[in-house]
C-alpha cells in the first residue's frame, strides 16, 4: 500500500535533491534540461512533508523530453503513461511494486509552462514562515483523515495551493515591477 505518511523536516532533504539533480543533469544532458528545481514540502526548511523529495525538471519540448523516459528508467524511475494531467511528464522512483517506498518524482515540465510558475509556491512558503506551518497544518490533517487514499489527500490540498499560488503570483510581480 502506498500510504500517505507526514514525518518531521530532515535536513537531509536539501543535499538528496542536490545529489539525485545532478544524476539527472548527467543522464540528460544540457541540450535537454534547462533548470532542475527542488519544489514540494521537502524543499521549504522547517516543513514536515511526506519523505519524498519532488522535483522540477525544466525543458524547452515535452516533445524532445521523450527521449529521456529510458535514461530516467535505468535511473530506477517509473514513467507513469497514463498521467491524466498535461503539460507534464511524470516519473516515480520507488514506487511500489518496484521498491519499498517512493523516494522521489520527477515532473518533467515545459520552461515557461504554468506547471513551472508552481516554483512561486516554495518560494513563497520559504519566505513566510506562518504561511508554511498553516498548510503543515492543513497536510497533518489531510494525512489523517486520507491516510491510504493519496489522491483524496493531494486533491483536498489544490484550494488551499490555488490561494496561496495567487499570493505568490503578486508578491512575484511586486517584485518583478520593482525592478
Amino acid at each position: 500500500m502506498d500510504e500517505v505518511n507526514i514525518v518531521e523536516y530532515d535536513p537531509r532533504w536539501a543535499t538528496l535533491f542536490t545529489e539525485e539533480a545532478e544524476r539527472i543533469w548527467q543522464a540528460l544532458g544540457n541540450d535537454l534540461v534547462v533548470e532542475i528545481e527542488h519544489i514540494g514540502s521537502t524543499a521549504v526548511p522547517g516543513m514536515a512533508a511526506k519523505p519524498v523529495i519532488d522535483m522540477m525538471v525544466g525543458v524547452r519540448s515535452l516533445v524532445d523530453a521523450k527521449s529521456a523516459i529510458p535514461a530516467l528508467e535505468s535511473l530506477g524511475y517509473v514513467y507513469w503513461y497514463e498521467d491524466p494531467r498535461p503539460g507534464r511528464m511524470f516519473f516515480v522512483k520507488g514506487m511500489p511494486p518496484y521498491g519499498k517506498q517512493r523516494t522521489h518524482h520527477i515532473h518533467i515540465v515545459e520552461i515557461e509552462s504554468e506547471f513551472w510558475e508552481r516554483k512561486l509556491f516554495c518560494d513563497y512558503l520559504r519566505k513566510h514562515p506562518e504561511e508554511a506551518k498553516r498548510y503543515e497544518a492543513l497536510k497533518r490533517d489531510l494525512a489523517a483523515s486520507f491516510q491510504s487514499d493519496r489522491e483524496a489527500y493531494t486533491s483536498g490540498k489544490n484550494d488551499y495551493i490555488r490561494a496561496l499560488m495567487v499570493k505568490a503570483r503578486c508578491e512575484n510581480m511586486g517584485k518583478s515591477q520593482s525592478h
